[in-house]
């Protein structure tokens, strides 16, 4: 069974994913990538070029060139990298501007602490799969950056966005579906997660003691322990604003702590940190439809759930599952996260023209609004469930 998904996701990665990619985002005109594919596959050349979504190619094509060792992935890997060197990376403040125009201009030149933390995944993992020293020279000012200027030295916590000189903003959301608020659940996880990596490769104390803080920041303040999920949004001091459950990123946060945990290699914080991330994983399978996805969000102030099927919960709905399944021999676990995959290549999986598909709604049907590819469509979250299944000894 196990090695069945295995080789089921080893062949999705390569002919479904990884090579639309290839074929069809490289940007030989103006450098980089394409900024936007519709989902009803249009290409826009013009669309502006964001920097999550570079950091997460060069995440996704670091990982698949250290896992497999394709010199085309490594290609498209260092491509990624040299672009966001040159273009996102902004050499006058530090940090990167949140997007660029089509041609590579800086169009919000604004410092979200969620992207850099991305930049430092993905420089983190280019490090690994090939020695480069320079990704990890930018990796650490990076981290750098983020320390000096985003974290609350009274309160605890990283905030959320800041001007392009680093200086107070109104207006610090990560998107139009977000609260405008300090201190974010999601922003936190992303630190967390490039920090996890960056210690993978740079076995630092001041890092080691950060990550530490992160760890205890989610159990501590983040979490919440009547309920089992995590909060979303906080003042700066911690008070949580909204009454809003992400299933998705619980589920994915709970695999995400454990790894952090693991990396860092303290037994004491494991076992911390393993009930609370078996009880998240709990908490977000009230999310499970019946025919095994998980529903997006549900908003308590409004009386309403958002039960589209998203791609990126679904890939994060497998890894979770999985994680459970082979650190604590749950194999309902198991079941959850192959019952997912069954609903993944039914629902998601374009077979004709490559990639996932954004979602599906409760009625079955396809979602052919949202992007294929863009600003937030990434190979990452896809991408990297089908490489922890491969590397990871069940």
């Amino acid at each position: 069974m196990i090695n069945e998904l295995k080789e089921d996701v080893y062949n999705l990665l390569e002919t479904n994913i990884l090579s639309y990619w290839i074929e069809n985002m490289q940007d030989k005109k103006y450098g980089g990538f394409y900024g936007r594919i519709t989902g009803d596959g249009v290409l826009i050349p013009e669309a502006e070029k964001g920097a999550i979504l570079n950091a997460r190619i060069l995440w996704t094509f670091s990982a698949a060139y250290r896992l497999l060792g394709k010199p085309e992935y490594r290609e498209i890997a260092t491509r990624a990298k040299a672009y966001i060197i040159e273009r996102f990376y902004d050499k006058e403040y530090g940090g990167v501007y949140w997007s660029l125009d089509y041609q590579g201009h800086p169009l919000d030149s604004k410092k979200q602490i969620y992207a850099i933390g991305f930049v430092i995944y993905g420089l983190s993992e280019y490090y690994r799969s090939t020695d480069d020293f320079e990704a990890l020279t930018y990796a650490i000012h990076f981290f750098e950056s983020i320390e000096q200027h985003s974290f609350d030295t009274v309160k605890n916590g990283y905030y959320e966005a800041l001007t392009r000189e680093w200086g107070e903003m109104t207006d610090m959301r990560l998107s139009d579906k977000d609260e405008n608020e300090r201190k974010t659940m999601n922003t936190h996880l992303h630190i967390l997660e490039s920090y996890t990596n960056l210690y993978r490769v740079w076995k630092d104390e001041h890092l080691a003691k950060k990550l530490r803080n992160l760890i205890l920041l989610f159990i501590d303040k983040i979490y919440n322990e009547q309920t089992g999920h995590l909060e979303l949004f906080f003042d700066d001091d911690w008070h949580s604003k909204y009454h809003i459950i992400s299933y998705g990123h619980d589920i994915e946060a709970s695999w995400l702590i454990h790894e952090a945990a693991l990396v860092l290699g303290d037994k004491s914080l494991i076992k911390r940190v393993e009930p609370v991330v078996k009880r998240i994983a709990e908490a977000a399978d009230e999310g499970l439809t019946p025919e095994g996805a998980l529903v997006y969000e549900k908003f308590f102030d409004r009386n309403f759930t958002d039960t589209d099927r998203h791609w990126w919960v679904q890939a994060e709905n497998v890894v979770g599952h999985l994680d459970l399944y082979q650190h604590f021999g749950d194999d309902k676990a198991l079941d959850k996260a192959l019952r997912c995959w069954m609903f993944i290549k039914e629902k998601l999986v374009d077979y004709q023209h490559g990639e996932w598909y954004w979602s599906t709604f409760e009625d079955g049907k396809v979602n052919l609004t949202d992007d294929k590819a863009g600003f937030w469509k990434c190979p990452y979250h896809n991408g990297r469930m089908c490489m922890e299944i491969m590397e990871r000894n069940f």
